[in-house]
């Protein structure tokens, strides 16, 4: 039988996958259990063969998904859907099943799913859509994070530009020229406004950092991945006074936009996907943020977090 106050957070090897889903439980505001899960060979089968079992997974996650079972599954991803509507059928029917995403099955064994609008619609009743990825990066979570950090940039002059990049993906690689084009050009704007860059990278940036940093002229702060002490991702986020962000990850754009300063994406066409491409139009169209100019510009827009819409949904049909 299910427990009618457990929330389980289904969290796999994917980093934006688990962004998502925590980021939703976070949001939600009620206690939540998190189910790391991993994936054997047979995760590589279409989902409709699977159906729901946990066939998919390692033997250490089939055992960590056991009675009592859960009120309330939270996932993302194709792969975590078999595992949830297993979960689903040993509750007998009680577990309510939120997919972020589609499924890659039949929509109607979930109780709710969130489709990015991004992505192909998905019809029926049990069926929101949502701009962005949804992400942990609320108001209070910011504002604690600039508390944090802003000690620390504050000889930085302003305006403070947080650069956030990404890296190669699966399908493109990000090379050194692209690299060097986002530090000149970035260095460019912040030496023209008069202010300073904050810059992140991340383990997908690879060798390529290197051609990033040998071009940097301007103030900076500067942090590569794997350099020792406290990631500053957030805090350069939350004290930007505008941002920068690679195109390479819906979840980084994403969380770039939940700052209400000016996001520009920078999307050089040989290392974006047709899927990028889609999510970069649907912030562009939503004034959420504009294509990469290296130019400064002002405004400001409504902070984005699909996050919000998802558990407003949770709590208005499963939980009111």
């Amino acid at each position: 039988m299910a427990d009618s106050n457990s929330i389980w957070v289904l969290a796999d090897d994917r980093a934006g996958n688990r962004a998502q889903v925590l980021g939703v439980a976070d949001v939600l505001g009620l206690p939540y259990d998190v189910k790391g899960i991993s994936y054997g060979p047979w995760a590589r089968l279409p989902n409709v063969v699977l159906g729901g079992s946990t066939m998919g997974l390692d033997k250490k996650s089939r055992i960590g998904l056991s009675a009592p079972w859960p009120s309330l599954v939270i996932a993302a991803g194709r792969r975590t859907a078999p595992v949830a509507l297993a979960i689903k059928r040993k509750s007998a029917g009680q577990a309510r099943l939120v997919q972020i995403m589609n499924p890659g099955m039949a929509t109607d064994q979930f109780d709710l799913i969130a489709v990015p609008s991004h992505d192909p619609p998905i019809a029926g009743d049990n069926v929101i859509s949502v701009t962005g990825a949804p992400h942990g990066l609320t108001e209070a979570v910011l504002a604690s994070a600039r508390d944090q950090w802003m000690p620390t940039l504050a000889e930085l002059p302003a305006p403070r530009i947080a650069v956030m990049v990404g890296g190669s993906t699966r399908r493109r690689e990000f090379t050194h020229a692209m690299a060097r084009e986002l530090g000149v050009r970035a260095s460019e704007m912040a030496l023209a406004a008069g202010g300073s860059l904050m810059i992140t990278t991340s383990r997908r940036t690879g060798a390529a950092s290197s051609a990033l940093v040998d071009v940097l002229d301007c103030p900076s702060r500067l942090y590569q991945w794997g350099d020792e002490g406290d990631n500053p991702y957030l805090g350069f986020l939350a004290c930007a006074d505008a941002v920068v962000v690679s195109g390479d990850s819906v979840s980084m754009c994403s969380e770039a936009c939940a700052v209400p300063v000016p996001v520009q994406i920078f999307a050089p066409p040989e290392l974006i996907t047709i899927k990028h491409a889609r999510c970069h139009a649907t912030l562009y169209d939503g004034c959420y943020a504009g294509p990469f100019t290296g130019v400064l510009v002002q405004g400001r827009h409504i902070p984005l977090n699909a996050a919000e819409t998802i558990a407003g949904a949770i709590k208005e049909r499963f939980l009111s």
